[in-house]
């Protein structure tokens, strides 16, 4: 067990090392190969599990990547000033996607429950944020 999690870390600073050893652009498949290693050793999963939970996963991310990022051109204004009424719209189409990201996270944790255990649920999210900030510190330089 042990050293299953040594060698998986092993592997992630690897990846990550290759990636960004020059400072250039990362390789988005170098990237996505260390976060399922940094994910797949803290949670835990068995393969018959990582098998399961990486399509639900990936699904979900991608869906809320894609909510995020309408949601971030809702809120948009370099064309200048907008009406009330466009503004108000907006505003009411954030709330909308808000509700489907909800719903959709509801949905997609129902999933993965069948998957994985509640407590690996609970701990997925900050571990996906560990994982942001690892890759953050590592192409600043710091530790």
């Amino acid at each position: 067990m042990m050293k299953k999690y040594i060698l998986t870390l092993a592997i992630f600073f690897f990846v990550i090392g290759i990636g960004f050893a020059q400072r250039q652009s990362y390789d988005p498949e170098k990237l996505q190969a260390a976060r399922i290693a940094f994910i797949t050793s803290r949670l835990d999963l068995k393969p018959e599990q990582a098998e399961k939970f990486w399509p639900i996963y990936n699904q979900f991310n991608d869906s809320r990547e894609a909510n995020l990022k309408t949601m971030s051109k809702l809120s948009d204004l370099r064309n200048g000033e907008i009406s009330e009424a466009e503004a108000k719209k907006r505003i009411d189409q954030r709330f909308e996607i808000q509700r489907k990201m909800i719903a959709e996270e509801e949905k997609y944790l129902s999933e993965m429950s069948k998957v994985i255990s509640y407590n690996q649920i609970l701990k997925l999210n900050g571990i996906a944020r560990d994982f942001t900030r690892t890759v953050y510190q590592r192409q600043r330089g710091t530790n």
